[in-house]
């Protein structure tokens, strides 16, 4: 029988090893790439295999962002932020006294749930940047109320711009014009409400001071 006008993968000439079939062929290809990938990752590397490296690093990895996640969620514990003089003598002890700090129905919002974003991408950029005001701790730029008396007006400003531009984001994860009622709120505090959200005004454009004291530089728009 002729095997003339056959296709060449159907047969092979004699002492050929090639597969018969093209199916067979990119069996053994495949096989022998995944013996290859195999053979390289127990190969070792100077003393260890590769496959122990990548092992080690995994489990490496995971205790290092454990210990990473866990020092940064320490930052934003009430504690952490008041065991500087300059917060503890100042700041919280005006925050003491708002319905942030003590109300009827227990809830509580801290210092990390005002200033500190939530999702992971802002949270990164917020803690570089209060990483540079360590170095006012170190030069005492504020380490007297009288001093920080003197900057309180910058320091607030800065705050306040940062939470204009981010549509007052750590508010919203507590207040909500969706989820404000008609029924509950005061008629007037729910159309003052609602006015807002209509004009696009976000809570620090009418609720500065709602936490710690104004400047005394601060002046309302309008005001001379």
């Amino acid at each position: 029988m002729s095997l003339r006008g056959l296709p060449r993968f159907c047969y092979k000439k004699p002492g050929d090893r090639r597969a018969s079939t093209l199916g067979g062929t990119m069996e053994d290809k495949n096989a022998s790439f995944l013996k290859r990938c195999w053979s390289k990752l127990k190969q070792p590397s100077a003393k260890y295999s590769l496959l122990s490296l990548l092992v080690v690093g995994f489990f490496a990895g995971i205790i290092f962002w454990g210990g990473f996640n866990t020092a940064l969620e320490t930052t934003n514990t009430l504690a952490f932020c008041t065991s500087c003089h300059e917060m503890r003598d100042t700041v919280y002890q005006e925050y003491k006294e708002t319905i942030h700090y003590s109300n009827r129905t227990g809830v509580r919002a801290i210092c990390s749930d005002c200033h500190v974003p939530k999702d992971w991408t802002h949270k990164m950029i917020r803690k570089s940047k209060a990483a540079f005001e360590v170095w006012g701790k170190l030069t005492g730029s504020i380490d007297t109320k009288e001093k920080f008396e003197a900057k309180r007006m910058t320091l607030a400003t800065h705050e306040w711009e940062r939470m204009k531009e981010s549509g007052s984001r750590e508010c919203r994860n507590c207040h909500d014009f969706e989820a404000m009622s008609g029924e509950v709120q005061k008629q007037t505090v729910f159309k003052k409400h609602m006015k807002a959200k209509v004009e696009g005004n976000t809570c620090i454009d009418c609720h500065k001071g709602i936490a710690h004291k104004l400047p005394k530089e601060y002046k309302e728009e309008g005001e001379d």
